[in-house]
């Protein structure tokens, strides 16, 4: 099956170096721009919240001390996402990233280095996270000991970021841009915000900080110049792409990394011989994990666990939701599929919902306008149109007429219908549960089961058809 590539996480090398640095996670801003009460780190990219996104990226680290820092929303953020191996730091009032590490700063182990990440930078991939770890640690040479080192980019609009400023080559500070002058923001080399520094020296340096400045905040891009001042090596490391350093500030920059999302996850399922038939029209919000010969249409949306073996097919807009789908089944388009299992050569849709507890055997057909729910339908069963099957176990081979409903509900609690192989149901049938059809039984059109139908007989119930000889339909009365 088809997972997506491997990275540095996967690499001896960097794996022996996991568990040697606090994560910091700055997630207190307030996205006025958001125009939201939704606190900004909680807003979705592929269904998950951009702050889920960064925690995934920190704990492929596998840090000693995993802090974040949460201010507005208040509680929002930590009940959201609560977790054991988080600790909360709170910043109020918010006077700036400085100061947003301070309040972390007690929670930190000295003996290691701290990485600072952001909430609302989603993107950002476990390799270069690595590369920069890799960068601050003392070589094995002994040529350097440790270094502060930070995540850079050029850009060819630098506006709104503060500048990388360097004297031969050296990193010697960060000027904000409201703080900058023309020689400075003519430079093209900005700082993402990520960096590693090592954690006792920064206590210090926090310490250093003031708020003499245009922002009247206190700004943790200070500590460069701290840094240099005591003859600590400042570095940068570049990341392996421009938008893995891209914040969100406003619904619009959400869509722009909803959509480099989804374009990266396109990518990987080209790369790993799916079929798309246009990569820019499909959805993966959670993880989908795909055989070899998978097609996809237009505007499917997958959530959750999503799985799709060798040779199957997915028609236009279709949304899977926690299934798993068997080799060689044919999902046709507006299908809506959740918590449900489809067999090898199974046929479904167009128009049919597969709601939570349903399990199709091989080459079984369900149709358009098929709702099942918790329904178990064997090989070769068909259910071709207009039907409802809730709570049930149907047999091999049984064919559901159109129209045919089971009544599973008395408005209190509910009952299943069992029908057993080879049974034939007629349309416009209703089968009151609890109640079972027998092996081989037919059902004709227009029965309401009450009580078991026996195996290998005709059940009916209907009224007696009568021809009313000299009856008339009525006529319109005319008017006035």
């Amino acid at each position: 099956m088809l997972r997506f590539p491997k990275t540095l996480e996967n690499d001896p090398k960097y794996l022996k170096n996991k568990e040697k640095m606090n994560v910091v996670i700055l997630a207190a801003g307030m996205g006025k721009r958001m125009r939201s009460e939704l606190p900004k780190v909680l807003h979705p990219i592929a269904g998950k919240p951009m702050l889920g996104h960064v925690l995934d990226r920190a704990r492929s680290l596998a840090p000693k001390r995993l802090v974040v820092v949460y201010g507005h929303g208040g509680e929002q953020v930590p009940t959201r996402m609560a977790a054991p191996d988080i600790a909360w730091a709170r910043q109020e009032p918010q006077l700036g990233t400085g100061h947003a590490v301070m309040q972390a700063a007690p929670l930190l182990d000295d003996s290691v280095p701290t990485l600072i990440l952001y909430g609302d930078v989603p993107l950002t991939t476990a390799d270069t996270l690595a590369r920069l770890c890799a960068a601050a640690r003392p070589a094995a040479d002994g040529s350097h000991g440790e270094q502060l080192a930070i995540l850079t980019v050029v850009l060819d609009d630098p506006s709104g970021y503060g500048r990388i400023v360097r004297e031969n080559g050296r990193i010697t500070r960060i000027v904000e841009q409201k703080d900058a002058d023309a020689a400075t923001l003519a430079i093209r080399e900005i700082n993402t915000g990520i960096l590693v520094v090592p954690t006792a020296p920064l206590r210090r340096w926090l310490g250093q900080l003031s708020n003499r400045n245009a922002q009247g905040e206190y700004y943790l891009t200070d500590v460069i110049a701290s840094a240099v001042a005591d003859g600590m090596p400042v570095v940068s490391v570049h990341p392996g792409a421009d938008w893995e350093t891209l914040g969100v500030n406003s619904k619009v920059q959400l869509a722009q990394l909803e959509r480099i999302h989804q374009g990266n996850l396109a990518h990987a399922l080209l790369e790993n011989g799916v079929t798309l038939i246009d990569p820019a029209r499909i959805d993966v919000r959670g993880q989908l994990s795909c055989g070899r010969d998978v097609a996809i249409d237009v505007n499917c949306v997958f959530e959750g666990e999503v799985s799709l073996a060798d040779g199957v097919s997915i028609g236009a807009n279709c949304v899977l939701r926690d299934a798993v789908i068997e080799a060689g089944a044919q999902i046709l388009p507006f299908t809506h599929i959740e918590g449900a299992r489809v067999g090898p050569l199974a046929r479904i849709g167009p128009y049919a919902r597969l709601r939570p507890g349903t399990v199709l055997g091989a080459e079984v057909h369900v149709g358009n306008f098929v709702e099942l729910k918790n329904a178990q339908l064997d090989t070769q069963a068909k259910a071709n149109h207009l039907a409802y099957v809730g709570d049930a176990v149907v047999g091999k081979r049984v064919n559901i007429g159109a129209g045919t409903i089971t009544c599973n509900y008395d408005g209190a609690n509910k009952y299943q219908t069992v029908i057993e192989d080879d049974a034939f149901i007629g349309s416009d049938t209703q089968l009151v549960a609890p109640v079972t059809v027998g092996r081989g039984a037919t059902l004709g059109a227009g029965t309401t089961l009450t009580r078991d139908a026996p195996a290998g007989k005709l059940t009916i119930s209907r009224a007696r058809q009568t021809t009313l000889d000299k009856w008339q339909r009525p006529v319109k009365k005319p008017k006035g």
